[in-house]
């Protein structure tokens, strides 16, 4: 069985103490790629290293994460476009609008994400889109741009079934993580009605972690159980679970 982890944030503080071990442990769970997403400046650095050190199994994304925009987001996507052209980044990620935490930079998170999404049209990459409480917001900006070429995917997909078929009508897949096996989550409910050759795998490591590590620090190798509960949900076997979602990652990341 091959797993891709399309969302995991492995050069995190939260891995300093093990992150090696953290990594064996993914790797003997079937993950053939861990794709990393930017945050901000001072993750680069952190996420480049972890990447020559593991140069066939993990791979870096570049962008803003949209909690992380403020007055001086201008200057600091000018320093990130500058690298696009001198590293083999494979998606602009983490971006997107997140009125969660805060709405007094929404003008600045829209603006952000719209520069980003420009650089993905023009890299011909895909986009991997964090949208917290900003489905409307997320898709007028994402509207605005009248071409066929813009791809990626919702990360940490947990919308309603209308707002998933509207994602996928503008050409993007949902990321499936630890949310799924919640409780109380309504998504399983959600996803039945998603063909699954819309749906990638992710973690967003370290946060998020599944049942029954919930509440814990979240890891690469939890994977399977993301993937179990989404087999056990569609009625396939893990390993065709595997095959169509690892499939789906490959095709829009170009692995």
């Amino acid at each position: 069985m091959i797993l891709i982890d399309t969302h995991a944030h492995l050069y995190a503080e939260e891995f300093d103490s093990d992150r090696d071990e953290m990594i064996a442990r993914a790797t003997q769970k079937g993950l053939a790629n861990i794709l990393l997403p930017n945050i901000d400046l001072q993750s680069i650095e952190p996420m480049h290293q972890l990447c020559a050190q593991y140069p066939q199994l993990l791979f870096p994304m570049m962008g803003l994460h949209p909690s992380s925009v403020g007055d001086d987001y201008q200057i600091v996507l000018s320093k990130m476009k500058m690298l696009l052209s001198s590293n083999n980044y494979i998606a602009i990620g983490e971006v997107g609008i997140d009125l969660y935490w805060d709405k007094n930079f929404i003008a600045q998170q829209k603006e952000a994400f719209a520069m980003q999404i420009q650089w993905s049209i023009e890299q011909e990459l895909p986009l991997v889109i964090h949208s917290r409480e900003a489905h409307d917001e997320i898709m007028e900006v994402l509207n605005s741009f009248k071409t066929e070429k813009l791809r990626g995917v919702f990360h940490c997909f947990t919308g309603t079934t209308e707002q998933a078929l509207e994602i996928i009508d503008r050409g993007f897949l949902l990321g499936i993580g630890g949310v799924l096996t919640f409780k109380n989550a309504q998504l399983p409910y959600t996803l039945q009605a998603i063909d699954l050759k819309y749906l990638v795998l992710e973690t967003d490591a370290p946060y998020l972690s599944p049942v029954p590590n919930r509440g814990r620090r979240n890891e690469s190798a939890y994977l399977e159980l993301v993937a179990e509960r989404l087999a056990e949900i569609k009625q396939l076997s893990l390993t065709e679970l595997a095959e169509i979602t690892t499939r789906n990652a490959t095709n829009l990341f170009n692995l």
